[in-house]
């Protein structure tokens, strides 16, 4: 690290190189969002199906998740100037790619190469920070740096719905496509590790490591718990929760948007809300919790009506307070596994749980499909009716109870195997 770059002198300069990765971080948020605000759009451009839309959704996720563990190996080798650049240049192309194309499988590919380049927006943070500022400063500045990427989604949100109720989504997708190349070059311009940085300080993550993940059925038992409870965040609030309220209620898509932001509004307090209960309650008990609050909550915002906005705006800013259940995720695999096999084991959970956005979207598409009325729009594309998303999102309650009854067995299990731990020391020390 670059101890030179914590005087006062230099603060600035620090600032600067980690304003440009936390800039495309916030970015990949509206990149994200996108799908979602042009439903009917997109649905038109491709002519195709709910099922077909939401495999669309879903190949940003196969991307995003399929990249966490070679973006942190790229990072420690390349560093994060030509990463944030290339990264940022794949966001760029993957959108013309979408916007400039009628084949579904080129779209398709389009999206893939979106989540690919979106997988360097968060750990450029990290690895800027690592080498700009102090250890001390690490945790402080990396949840300052997630809260700030959240207000990409917060207020992103809907001014990106009113610029495509006023100009067409390939147009809004064009502007997106150009923004994100100019923060690629400006990363590759500006951008730049310390003078005196070493590489021997960092402990990098170690790919034999990943035979000790594969033989541990509960890191494998705490990722799929980890999937089955994300429907919330990557199933609804990504994609799915602007067609539903304006399905439902019929908000236009400006207000839509602006309500759907409630629940990035909560995952700003619900983090450090969540962290300071499991160290009072346990870390699998506030998992639990969580999932079992998301599920309640999704029914009644399912089958109840919920008029006022305000009403609305409340739950949806519980249900992101109990979407920060992740961060907890996280500190229960890292109580599980050595010293060595933290980094891995974080990248590992992270990557099952952008998985999980892949598999709802997927689902929730299908699932509307089975139940479609019959309905066709004037140009003969298929139009759900409110039950049929009812039907659909009905998978993310009941996927958030089952991984809160999967935490339950999970601890059972550790609980059994230090208790069984514990007998069998003290009759060996006589205690």
């Amino acid at each position: 690290m670059n101890q030179n770059c914590f005087t006062p002198r230099n603060i600035y300069v620090s600032l600067v190189m980690w304003a440009l990765p936390l800039s495309f971080f916030t970015f990949q948020f509206l990149l994200r969002l996108w799908p979602g605000l042009t439903m009917q759009d997109i649905m038109a451009q491709f002519s195709i199906d709910a099922a077909s839309f939401g495999l669309i959704a879903a190949f940003y996720y196969y991307g995003y998740a399929g990249m966490q563990i070679p973006v942190a190996l790229l990072l420690d080798k390349f560093g994060a100037r030509f990463i944030v650049f290339a990264f940022a240049m794949l966001c760029g192309i993957g959108t013309l790619l979408f916007i400039g194309t009628n084949n579904f499988y080129w779209a398709l590919l389009g999206r893939f190469l979106i989540g690919v380049g979106s997988a360097a927006g968060f750990l450029g943070v990290s690895k800027v920070v690592s080498e700009w500022f102090s250890h001390s400063q690490y945790s402080r500045m990396i949840g300052f740096s997630f809260s700030v990427g959240l207000l990409g989604a917060i207020y992103g949100g809907k001014p990106l719905a009113h610029l495509i109720q006023n100009f067409s989504g390939q147009q809004v997708g064009l502007a997106l496509a150009i923004f994100s190349i100019l923060l690629g070059c400006c990363a590759l311009l500006i951008l730049r590790s310390p003078s005196n940085n070493t590489h021997s300080e960092t402990k990098t993550m170690n790919l034999s490591n990943c035979s000790f993940l594969f033989s541990s059925w509960i890191i494998w038992a705490l990722a799929l718990a980890n999937l089955l409870m994300v429907g919330a965040l990557e199933g609804f609030a990504d994609v799915w929760g602007v067609p539903y309220l304006i399905a439902k209620y019929a908000m236009n898509k400006t207000d839509a948007a602006f309500l759907i932001s409630f629940i990035f509004i909560g995952m700003i307090f619900g983090g450090p809300l969540l962290a300071f209960l499991s160290q009072k309650l346990g870390n699998y008990f506030v998992i639990a919790a969580s999932g079992a609050g998301l599920a309640f909550l999704f029914l009644i915002l399912l089958y109840s009506s919920t008029p006022h906005w305000w009403q609305l705006g409340t739950l949806f800013f519980a249900i992101g307070l109990l979407c920060c259940y992740q961060v907890v995720v996280f500190a229960a695999g890292s109580a599980l596994v050595p010293y060595e096999y933290l980094g891995v084991t974080i990248a590992f959970l992270n990557c099952i749980n952008m998985l999980g956005g892949s598999f709802f979207h997927t689902l929730i598409g299908k699932l509307m499909n089975s139940n479609w009325g019959g309905q066709m729009s004037a140009n003969g594309l298929k139009l759900y009716e409110i039950d049929s998303y009812q039907w659909a999102l009905s998978l993310i309650p009941f996927c958030a109870l089952c991984g809160s009854l999967l935490i339950i067995l999970i601890h059972i299990k550790t609980r059994d195997y230090a208790t069984s731990a514990f007998m069998k020391k003290t009759s060996l020390t006589g205690v």
